[in-house]
């Protein structure tokens, strides 16, 4: 049995839901690719795009026009500048015009070019889209696409993951196997995983995006600590995050993330003090996801306030985290 890498499960995403933004976001960049295999993106005319059941049904919610309006536009959500969304979108939207692959300018209206079918599910899944091209010429080129958690898609009929699946050298396909092989092997759980990582990339490699995914928790922490207003949705929830670190930082100055930590770190290591930083960290993770921003699946969006927050417990408040 083939293995997917940690760093297909703990990875860059970007917010409201890993099924309903980042697969859409996914899917529309496949079908993106596969129209330029196909054909010339100047030969194309237009493009519509087909939601079902769940993505029909809680589709503007999440944000799921938004994804794949940015992703047939050529953004990619691990590099896009969050901040320059709205922007973005209220530009295709007035104009009512979609830069195709970032080559071709095609007429598209958000309104009618999207199309939420709420009263059709697909049989395969829940989480169904259909794109569809039209070309100067009158072909039709399409694809069915299917969301289906923790960002992962697969197309129609394939049922194959878009990950690298390989077969590692300490299969762990159970917790029994996992206890096997740590004890006989003399290793702890976090040891075997970097070893079975090496099927991908060698261990210096691992590390760096190791690094580069705590990177961006504490990023997307930071933020979210510091972004006060109403999140976006309609329900006018109140960010909390930002009130929270208000009140425990009290009257210290900082001027970055970096100072922002060692201002953390020093508060005092009571167990109310600490308890209210981890709801801070989670809170804040969790205040940036819904509001489009780059946070890390943990697995999935819907968790990812957790491990982050648990990381920076580790580091501000225990004595042997090592970077």
């Amino acid at each position: 049995m083939e293995s997917i890498s940690a760093f297909d499960i703990i990875k860059i995403g970007i917010g409201p839901s890993s099924s309903h933004t980042m697969g859409p976001w996914e899917a529309a960049r496949l079908f993106l690719q596969k129209v330029e295999s196909l054909v010339s993106i100047s030969s194309v005319r237009s493009v519509q795009i087909f939601l079902y059941g769940s993505l029909a049904k809680t589709g503007i919610g999440h944000g799921t026009d938004i994804a794949i309006m940015l992703s047939l536009s050529g953004e990619d959500y691990k590099t896009i500048d969050t901040a320059q969304i709205d922007q973005k979108i209220e530009q295709i939207k007035t104009e009512k015009l979609l830069n195709f692959g970032e080559k071709k300018r095609i007429p598209f209206n958000s309104e009618t070019d999207i199309i939420f079918e709420k009263k059709i599910s697909l049989p395969y899944h829940p989480n169904g889209m259909k794109f569809v091209v039209i070309t100067e010429s009158g072909d039709i080129y399409e694809a069915y696409y299917y969301s289906i958690g923790g960002g992962f898609v697969v197309q129609e009929n394939t049922e194959i993951l878009q990950v690298n699946s390989i077969k590692t050298k300490y299969q762990c396909n159970s917790g029994e196997d996992v206890k096997r092989y740590c004890a006989a092997l003399n290793i702890d759980f976090a040891s075997l995983i970097k070893i079975n990582e090496t099927a991908w990339r060698s261990e210096a490699e691992t590390n760096q995006q190791a690094l580069i995914i705590w990177e961006e928790i504490k990023d997307c922490i930071y933020r979210g600590a510091h972004r006060s207003g109403i999140l976006p949705g309609g329900l006018n929830v109140k960010r909390r995050a930002s009130e929270l670190n208000q009140k425990l930082i009290g009257s210290k100055t900082y001027n970055n993330r970096e100072e922002w930590l060692a201002q953390v770190i020093q508060s005092g290591t009571s167990f109310s003090n600490i308890n209210k930083w981890v709801s801070c960290f989670a809170l804040a993770v969790n205040e940036e996801n819904a509001s489009f921003g780059r946070i890390i699946t943990a697995p999935t969006n819907g968790s990812s306030g957790v491990i982050p927050a648990v990381l920076m417990y580790a580091y501000c408040f225990t004595e042997n985290f090592t970077e």
